[in-house]
């Protein structure tokens, strides 16, 4: 049986995870590239199981390592705890990893950080932008921390609570024909051309799921991996879009898009999501509440200091 697991050991193990070789690891700990192979050789040894598939020399975790990892994430979040405890410093402590999608990222996160800056004085907080796919596989791989997303994703890892929505609108270029159609019907959009955003994006799901079954013929122009181009090529002319009225709102005040008025739904809900097994820190179950409180407090839809 195991009996003298280091912290170290375990920092090192879930560092290993989240770079998945030897050497990137050993540079984000700072550490000889021998200490880090040291450190997981002990470990494997004292549990008495491999903890990795070498694989190219990429190091991939298996079905030990999943055991292990949500167990060594608490521990060193809990360590962290304690040094906290004995602090002399008051308020929160520790590093937030926040994940986040696209329109999340760059229209909504950065003002609610700031308000959690003000309101907490805690600063030590990264965020990772990317579609909600990706972020949802950083999650359950335990390199981030949390994850704020445009559309609900089913994981039997993860837990998710609405933390907030927006709302979606079609685009044009300003020279379209389809601005002079007044009233806008569903049946005008038959054998249009779409800018949609890649696989695993949120835009390109609501997009799927909320309009494309409604038109029977369309087809698509050009499919992009971010909203800024997008954006572009529907003011180039390449096609309608269908995105976030907070991403696509400088752009039509510009005269760069117009935006079509249509008969449906267009709201879609923010979520919050969380790992099942994730040991919630001081900090993290501190950002969780902040960001339902923050919701209700500060609607969103603008970008002004209350979001109001």
């Amino acid at each position: 049986m195991a009996t003298n697991i280091s912290l170290k050991q375990l920092k090192v193990f879930t560092t290993i995870t989240q770079h998945k070789t030897l050497t990137s690891a050993s540079e984000a700990l700072f550490l000889s590239k021998a200490a880090v192979s040291m450190a997981l050789s002990e470990l494997e040894k004292q549990i008495g199981h491999s903890l990795f598939d070498r694989v190219n020399n990429r190091l991939i975790l298996n079905q030990e390592g999943q055991k292990l990892l949500p167990l060594a994430d608490e521990l060193i979040e809990r360590s962290q705890d304690i040094e906290q405890l004995f602090s002399h410093e008051q308020g929160l402590s520790g590093e937030l990893k926040i994940g986040a999608s696209d329109t999340i990222g760059n229209q909504v996160a950065p003002y609610l950080l700031r308000d959690f800056r003000d309101e907490t004085n805690h600063t030590s907080q990264s965020l990772f932008i990317s579609n909600s796919a990706l972020i949802c596989e950083k999650l359950v791989d335990y390199e981030l921390d949390l994850a704020l997303i445009e559309g609900k994703t089913i994981h039997p890892q993860l837990v998710s609570h609405q933390f907030s929505q927006d709302e979606m609108c079609i685009v044009c270029d300003p020279h379209s024909p389809l601005i002079r159609l007044s009233p806008l019907t569903i049946g005008d959009l038959e054998n249009s051309a779409w800018v949609l955003r890649e696989a695993g994006s949120g835009s390109r799901e609501f997009f799927l799921r909320a309009i494309a079954p409604r038109i029977e013929h369309w087809h698509e122009s050009f499919q992009l991996n971010t909203t800024e181009a997008l954006i572009n090529s529907v003011s180039a002319g390449l096609g309608l879009a269908c995105l976030s009225k907070l991403a696509a709102e400088p752009a039509i005040k510009d005269g760069r898009l117009v935006e079509l008025t249509l008969p449906l739904d267009m709201k879609r809900r923010f979520w919050l999501l969380v790992h099942k097994e994730k040991y919630q820190s001081p900090l993290l179950k501190a950002f969780i509440e902040y960001c339902h409180q923050w919701r209700k407090e500060s609607p969103l839809g603008s970008q002004n200091r209350s979001l109001t």
